[in-house]
């Protein structure tokens, strides 16, 4: 990794693991943007597989991008038309932004949008930089009992947030999350906010199964032995692994009626499932694709300390060392999740 210059500085990835701290032109918001100074950025598995693989299945760097895409900043400059917010406020960006004219924009269903320009998704930049624009009506202001890693991390919670809708996790619903990464403990916070009257959080690395039991979960379950996950009889399943025996297990634990959400992205494209269990018992089985109108929700829970995004945070890095902060999960399990400091 090499660091060429100062100004804009931003994390550039050229190919797979040749990672750049190089200078980008200074943006200029256009029409209905906004120019925000970026604080923190989280690091996310996907930033972690286009450094490693430099690709996610049909999505290629082909050119140097830059990544990320859960961050939080300040907005400093006004594109023309914009009167929704003003220079000074701290925001979360929302990283997706939609055509705002197709059939799932006006059904509100955004996060479907064929052509969302969502950061650090090829060829779009992604928001490990010092500056970024965006559009206004994406940049929600955070209140100031939110710390600026809290406000990048309002769009992991948003993933967590969207499953549990997609679940209709409520009142008194037994949840079973399988995969104890940010987005699983994040995707079992959300649904204890939601009402959960039991939540179980599983995964098999010792850990990932230690940080878990710091969190607001009724049961931390080792799923490297055998484990009947039908004994907790859960109803609803936020799958977060990815993993296709993980899912099938999951699914046939459900009790009749139940629902599964399918939110980790498996390697393969095609996976069996239990189609007996899922048609006698008359279950659903749905998948997640990010996430829509999610982000005042998630800030207001965090504002009234219902989730403490900042209890995720197992290490803070400096720009310069963004290409520490991607391998960190391979080099200090421990950490559960890391945040890089823009401006530091």
């Amino acid at each position: 990794m090499s660091v060429e210059s100062v100004g804009n500085l931003a994390a550039v990835l050229h190919s797979p693991g040749d990672l750049r701290i190089s200078e980008r032109p200074m943006p200029a918001p256009g029409p209905g943007e906004v120019l925000v100074k970026v604080s923190s950025v989280g690091i996310c598995g996907s930033d972690v597989h286009y450094y490693e693989h430099g690709r996610i299945g049909d999505y290629v760097v082909e050119s140097p991008m830059v990544l990320g895409h859960e961050a939080g900043g300040v907005v400093v400059e006004l594109g023309p038309g914009v009167t929704t917010i003003e220079a000074g406020r701290r925001v979360a960006i929302e990283p997706g932004v939609p055509c705002g004219h197709c059939e799932q924009c006006r059904r509100g269903t955004y996060n479907l949008c064929p052509g969302v320009r969502f950061f650090a998704t090829p060829p779009i930049d992604g928001a490990l930089a010092r500056y970024v624009t965006v559009n206004a009506a994406f940049a929600h202001p955070v209140p100031d009992a939110l710390s600026d890693d809290a406000a990048a991390l309002i769009e992991p919670l948003s993933v967590g947030i969207w499953a549990n809708r997609r679940a209709a996790t409520g009142i008194g619903s037994r949840v079973l999350v399988t995969g104890a990464g940010p987005i699983g403990v994040l995707a079992a916070l959300a649904a204890r906010a939601a009402g959960a009257g039991w939540v179980g959080l599983a995964d098999v690395h010792p850990a990932r199964l230690k940080a878990a039991g710091e969190f607001d979960v009724d049961s931390v379950i080792d799923a490297r032995d055998t484990v009947d996950y039908a004994a907790f009889r859960p109803e609803v399943l936020l799958e977060c692994t990815g993993s296709p025996a993980v899912a099938s297990a999951g699914i046939r634990s459900l009790r009749p009626l139940g629902r599964a959400v399918l939110v980790g992205m498996s390697p393969s494209a095609e996976q069996s499932l239990p189609v007996q269990a899922i048609q006698n018992r008359e279950l659903s089985v749905t998948g997640t694709f990010r996430y829509a109108h999610t982000y005042p929700d998630a800030i207001s829970l965090v504002a009234a300390g219902r989730i403490d995004l900042d209890a995720l945070v197992g290490a803070r890095l400096p720009l310069a060392e963004t290409e520490r902060a991607l391998t960190m999960g391979r080099t200090d399990p421990a950490v559960l999740k890391t945040v890089v400091a823009v401006q530091e």
